[in-house]
Parts: C-alpha cells; structure tokens; sequence
C-alpha cells in the first residue's frame, strides 16, 4: 500500500463512516437540485424565443464554468480546507437556482449555468475529501459510493422538478434552492473538516495551472496518464449519452413521455453496481485490473449498441456501459489519489475535473456530428476512443489487491 498520501484525520471505523455518510448524503442533495432544473431548461428557453445553437451556448456554460473554477476550488481546498470550498459551492448553487427561478430573458438563464458551474467545480473537492479520509485500499469503494449517490439524486431530480413545475415557472428554482440552502444548514452543522496541514511544514505550492500543465506536457508520468484515462473516457460516456435519446427515438420510436423508464433504468444499474459490487470486485482485483476490465467493458457495451435489433437484446446489452463506468472511473480517481501529494490532492482532483469538463463539452458536438453521418457511428467512435483509454490503463503499474496483500 502506499504511502505518499495518508488519511489527513487518524480516525475509527465509525467516525470514518459518520464523515462519508454527511459528505455522501450532500452529495446526493446537491445532485437533486441540478437535476430538477437541467431538463426543464431546455423548454424554458424555448419559451424565451431560443433559437437550437442558443440553447446549446447556455447549456454548455455550465462546464465551461467549471472547466475554469475546478482547479482553482481544488487549491483554496488545499490552503484553506474541504470543508470552506464545499459549503461556498453549495450557496453559489443556491444562487444560481433563484436567478433560474427569476429568469425571464436568456442572458438571465445564462447567468445561473454560469453560476452553478462555478460553484460545481467543488465536485473535485469532494474526491479530495474521500482522499483524506479514507486509507488507499478503500477510497475506490467510498468513491463509488459517492458516484451512486449522485447518480440516485440524477434519478430523483427530474420527478421532483416536474412536480414542483405544476406550482409555476419559478417554482423548480426555488424548491432547488431551498435545497440548497437546507443542504448547507446540514453541511455546516454535521460535515467535518477532513484536510488538516501538517503542523510546522512550510509548503510550497506550484501556480494553480501548473497541474494542468505538467498534465498536457508529460502524459506518460503516471498521474498524468491517469487523468487522460479519465478524461477520454468521460469523452466516450458523455458521447453515448449524448445521442442516447436520439439513438432510442431513431431506433425503437422512443419519445418524451417514455424515454424516463429507460434512463430509470441505467440509473439503476448505475447505482447498484457501485454501492454493492464495486468494493468486492476491487479487494478481489485491485484497482488496476478494475479500471482495465471497466475499459473493456464500456467498449463491448458501445460496439453491441448498434446491433439491437429488438428492446429485449437492448435491455441485455444496457448494463455493459453502466458497470463499465462503474469500474473505471472510481478506480481511476482512486489511483490518482495513490500518487498526489497529499498538500496537493484537492488541486489535482480539480484539474481532473477540468479535463473531464473539456470532454463534456466537446462530447455532445461531436457525437451528434457522427449520428447525422449514421445512427451507430457515435457508439463505433466512442468504442474507439475507449480503446485508447484501454491502451494507457494497460501501462499504468498493477496495485496489488488487498485480497493478495492479506493472503501473501
């Protein structure tokens, strides 16, 4: 096991769960309210006279927000704490949904995806906050925990937004933001500081974009192969559900009113895999081999997507590419975690963030340009982009399963 980074808090096993147990269920919350309002915002602005390209402009500002904010949350993480980074990007959230709630001009929608981006770009704080609290051979278990809450709060979102829609306009954005600020309320009272500085240390820290730059500039150091890792294949995921819709329309006459089943049902899968499955397999496997089988399992998913023929084989075919993800990218975070410098993680995960975000942004435009060429092109593309992903996992060293590890 390594060494570079240790547990900021020595703690017990319960105090240890109370921690992620407060940061888990914030997680979920937040995660309710950005998913209350992202699928109304499209009709919204409709309403407001947007014109396709428009919508995609405020759409995409959101991780265009975070692509810039992320590394520079994950450093105010390092100097001054998780917990001061968390609870400012849960009020920025909370803003955000009052100015939705408020906006009845475009420039107004803009303005709070701008806003919550930037306050979103904490998400790489919280990986930094399971990196303090929780002993390497753990953190892929506790991160897939975190994933699966936010994927449940992703599920539950947009119910709750559509009920609150009956109540007016403005009435998502609000409830949202009352989330929030109740949120915040639970954070502050319940949620610990995890990161502590070690006492008399002088530290150094490197300019914020240096991070990002040592990334682009040596790709083969391993933290740097482990955040292209990351980010291609949050290129392929975000690609595939970015056509997802359009694929199930073009393919099975899937519409609005019964597309929600079908996504209910990845969620599910989602969620399943890494609150029970994700931790055993990773004792049994380690890290290394779970975000190589992950890789492997996301290509076979998105090659066998185009050859349903029938609802029955896609429902089959479905599960490839959640527990694929479910594999990979808390394996992945975790490794990352492994080989920071523990004064250090809080900016990493955030830079992480911003190469993922790039691949958010870029993932939608062009996948959509492959489904006009042919309705399976954007899943033989994804597929492809994976396996450069597979490529760089096979260079990263194996780390030993804990199973191994007890037994040697």
């Amino acid at each position: 096991m390594s060494d570079v980074v240790a547990p900021a808090l020595p703690a017990s096993a319960r105090d240890q769960f109370r921690r992620l147990a407060v940061l888990i269920a914030t997680c979920f919350v937040d995660m309710i309210g950005f998913a209350m309002v992202l699928p109304i915002l499209p009709f919204y602005a409709l309403d407001l006279k947007a014109s396709p390209f428009e919508i995609g402009i405020i759409t995409a500002a959101f991780s265009a927000a975070q692509i810039l904010s992320a590394p520079f949350w994950g450093r105010v993480s390092d100097k001054y704490g998780r917990r001061p980074a968390l609870l400012i990007g849960l009020m920025a959230a909370a803003i955000a949904y009052v100015v939705f709630g408020l906006a009845h001009s475009l420039w107004l929608l803009f303005l709070s995806r701008l806003i919550q981006g930037a306050g979103g770009g904490t998400t790489g704080v919280a990986n930094a906050y399971i990196a303090d609290s929780v002993e390497p051979g753990d953190r892929a278990r506790a991160l897939g925990w975190l994933s699966a809450a936010t994927s449940a709060g992703v599920m539950l979102g947009p119910v709750i937004g559509s009920i609150a829609a009956h109540g007016g306009r403005a009435m998502p954005g609000f409830v949202a933001a009352a989330l929030c600020v109740l949120n915040f309320a639970f954070a502050w009272r319940l949620l610990p500081e995890s990161h502590v500085n070690r006492a008399g240390a002088t530290i150094v820290r490197k300019p914020v974009w240096e991070s990002a730059w040592q990334v682009l500039r040596h790709p083969t150091l391993q933290v740097s192969r482990l955040v292209w890792i990351y980010s291609v294949g949050m290129l392929a995921f975000a690609s595939l559900t970015s056509v997802l819709a359009l694929f199930l329309g073009a393919r099975f006459n899937v519409n609005a009113m019964t597309i929600g089943p079908w996504f209910l049902y990845i969620g599910g899968l989602s969620v399943v895999m890494r609150t029970i499955f994700l931790g055993p397999i990773v004792d049994r496997i380690g890290e290394t081999w779970a975000m190589r089988s992950g890789a492997m399992l996301l290509i076979i998913g998105l090659l066998l997507y185009p050859i349903a023929s029938s609802i029955g084989l896609l429902v089959l075919i479905m599960p490839m590419v959640p527990i694929g993800t479910a594999l990979l990218f808390p394996s992945t975070t975790a490794l990352m975690t492994r080989g920071a410098d523990r004064e250090e993680t809080g900016t990493l995960m955030g830079v992480a963030q911003t190469f993922g975000g790039v691949s958010r942004v870029v993932a939608p435009l062009m996948a959509t340009a492959a489904f006009e060429v042919n309705t399976w092109f954007p899943f033989v593309l994804g597929a492809a982009i994976v396996g450069v992903a597979m490529v760089m996992a096979f260079r990263v060293p194996v780390v030993p399963a804990r199973r191994k590890a007890i037994h040697a």
